[in-house]
Order: C-alpha cells, then sequence, then structure tokens
C-alpha cells in the first residue's frame, strides 16, 4: 500500500519544470475561459501528483514520459521538497475551486492568478517557492530532518 503513495526522490528537475510549465498553461487557458472545470481538472492533477507522484496525473506523465525525455537533460535534485510543493499546489487550487464554487469568482481567479506566479518562478526561473518554504520549516524544526537528509547534508546531493 505505501508503494500507492509513494514518490519519487530524487525526482528530474526539468521533469518538475516542465510539469509547472503544463500547469501554466493549463491555469492561464482556464483564467481566459473562466472556467470552473479548468479549476477543476487544476486541482485534482495537484492531488494526483501530491499523493501518487507523477504515475497517475496527466500533466505529469507528459512531462516524465514524452516532453522530457526529449530535452535530454537531467538534474537530480530531492523529492520531498518536490513533493511538498505539489502539496501547496493542492491547497492553493482547492481554494481557487473553493472559493468559485462559493460564487467568489473574483477571488478565485485572484488566488488562481498567485498559482500561475509560483509555477511560473518554477517552469522559467527554476526557482521553486514550494521548495523554499520545505527548507525554511525543515531549518526552523517542523519539518524533521530525517524527510530530507539531502537538503541538510550537501554531500548527499545530487548533481
Amino acid at each position: 500500500m505505501s508503494s500507492l503513495f509513494a514518490f519519487p526522490n530524487p525526482v528530474n528537475e526539468y521533469a518538475a519544470r516542465v510539469t509547472a510549465g503544463l500547469v501554466v498553461a493549463l491555469a492561464v487557458v482556464t483564467l481566459a475561459l473562466g472556467s470552473g472545470w479548468g479549476l477543476l481538472a487544476i486541482a485534482a492533477g495537484f492531488w494526483l501528483r501530491v499523493l501518487f507522484g507523477p504515475r497517475i496525473s496527466p500533466l505529469a506523465l507528459l512531462s516524465v514520459k514524452v516532453i522530457t525525455p526529449r530535452l535530454g537533460r537531467v538534474k537530480l535534485v530531492p523529492g520531498p521538497p518536490k513533493r511538498f510543493a505539489q502539496g501547496m499546489g493542492a491547497a492553493v487550487s482547492t481554494a481557487a475551486l473553493a472559493l468559485f464554487a462559493a460564487g467568489a469568482v473574483p477571488a478565485a481567479w485572484a488566488v488562481l492568478g498567485i498559482l500561475i506566479v509560483a509555477a511560473s518562478l518554477e517552469a522559467f526561473a527554476g526557482f521553486c517557492l514550494g521548495c523554499v518554504v520545505f527548507g525554511f520549516l525543515q531549518r526552523r524544526g517542523l519539518i524533521p530532518e530525517d524527510v530530507c537528509e539531502a537538503c541538510n547534508n550537501i554531500s548527499l546531493r545530487r548533481s
């Protein structure tokens, strides 16, 4: 059962960036169309990725199996911060969906805008906001060090 909910560690940073780019594209289309269904798809995708890794999420599968291999680039980074970032995306996209469902449509689009900014930072600048928050929480002792030893020990990091 635990393998069902496994998340890869390490993660190819380029696959994460491509997935973030796909999220940006879907979110921009959702915003342009004013689509509640798009919000549902975005939230569902984040929940699939946080719970099951890239094995079930359509965007992650497209990224990991089709697009990233064509790039031919691999940069391995620790998985736990990326999973945490997916969790943040799940929370933000679910909040946008809940706001939309409650009739607070402008607020939903504002929250989706925050998601677009965060995913754009990952996709286009390689800056993972969720990973930064993960590191901050780990340094404060709110996330145990053994959750990501490579995050704490530079000798365990892969390039």
